[in-house]
């Protein structure tokens, strides 16, 4: 395969399979508390989806997810001194909802931890300049201001800017990220990646042919950061702290990729780019993979081998021989299967 279909093939790869059961739950929380705050039915007024997912950032196998809940300003009061009541109040909410859900306050946030992922709910109030004030429970308790709407305002410009190469460069980073273990957040992989394409205008004309080159100078650049303690975020200016060097893995990188530019069979090449993003990238005679667990490391990113296809598995839950549920359904919505049910698989 030529280098654009190998490029859009692993960003196809990597691309959320469930946004259906993201939204899904987003809307069940925003409803939840929509109805206590509000006396509104409604899963979409007052939130607000943010972190790599509302950045469009995120890949498949997402395991955080991040949202606001707008509070009403008659509610300030209420709360003003009260930060860990607060939380205690977003999460009993939520809990009607998802009853057999573990939900805890931490911090400054409230935790929905499903199975296969977890929603950190801010609840916050909204400030005439378009920033908003959240709680922190930490230390008797304090309120802090974050700018969000900012940070994405900046980023979703860059990319437009760039023709849509900052985001799709942000997910294969995170990609990057999962296959070699780096301790690396998602808000300072966007942080970096749009610091990369800041004041670089030469791929604004260039297609997915070029990614090869791309990824060369976004690791060169990423070798030559050498160690920082924190960032300032686009729009916000906020800092994003670095939890550990990444110095020597993008150095190694780097020679992965020009390892892979300098090979001279489809397959070398290939092997090599296996190195930088693991399973996710094509081998060389195969097609897209629809299922790929981008954390995971397989015998075919170190040698050739023709794997392709996928299998869906269902289950159907019975209860008296009658259909009660689907587990993907059940298992979505964060709830257990009852006793004395019967699975036909």
């Amino acid at each position: 395969m030529s280098t654009a279909t190998d490029f859009k093939t692993l960003l196809d790869n990597i691309k959320i399979d469930n946004a259906g059961q993201i939204s899904k739950r987003y809307g069940r929380i925003t409803k939840a508390l929509n109805q206590y705050f509000y006396n509104l039915d409604s899963k979409t007024a007052n939130s607000l989806q943010v972190g790599s997912y509302g950045r469009f950032t995120g890949i498949r196998g997402i395991s955080d997810l991040d949202m606001l809940y707008f509070l009403p300003a008659t509610a300030w009061p209420r709360f003003r001194d009260r930060q860990s009541y607060l939380l205690q109040v977003v999460k009993t909410e939520i809990k009607k909802t998802f009853k057999n859900t573990d939900i805890r306050g931490d911090g400054q946030v409230v935790v929905v931890k499903f199975k296969n992922q977890e929603v950190e709910v801010v609840p916050v109030f909204s400030n005439e300049d378009g920033t908003f004030t959240y709680p922190d429970t930490h230390d008797g308790g304090s309120w802090k201001v974050c700018n969000p709407r900012a940070e994405m305002s900046s980023f979703r410009a860059l990319n437009d800017d760039r023709k849509g190469h900052l985001r799709r460069l942000s997910k294969m980073i995170r990609a990057w990220k999962a296959r070699h273990e780096v301790e690396i957040s998602g808000f300072l992989i966007d942080t970096l990646c749009y610091n990369f394409f800041s004041n670089l205008t030469e791929y604004d004309d260039k297609s997915f042919k070029s990614y090869d080159q791309l990824s060369l100078d976004f690791f060169t650049f990423l070798e030559n950061e050498g160690d920082r303690v924190f960032y300032y975020a686009p729009g916000s200016r906020s800092k994003v702290s670095v939890k550990k060097s990444f110095n020597k893995v993008a150095k190694l990188t780097k020679e992965y990729c020009e390892e892979a530019l300098s090979a001279t069979s489809e397959n070398s090449r290939n092997l090599a780019w296996k190195k930088v993003f693991g399973r996710p990238f094509p081998n060389y005679t195969t097609k897209a993979l629809s299922n790929v667990n981008v954390s995971e490391q397989f015998i075919e990113d170190q040698y050739e081998m023709n794997l392709y296809g996928h299998v869906s598995i269902e289950c159907e839950i019975r209860k008296n021989n009658l259909l009660e549920a689907l587990l993907s359904n059940l298992l979505g919505e964060g709830h257990d299967i009852s006793t004395n049910r019967k699975l036909r698989f």
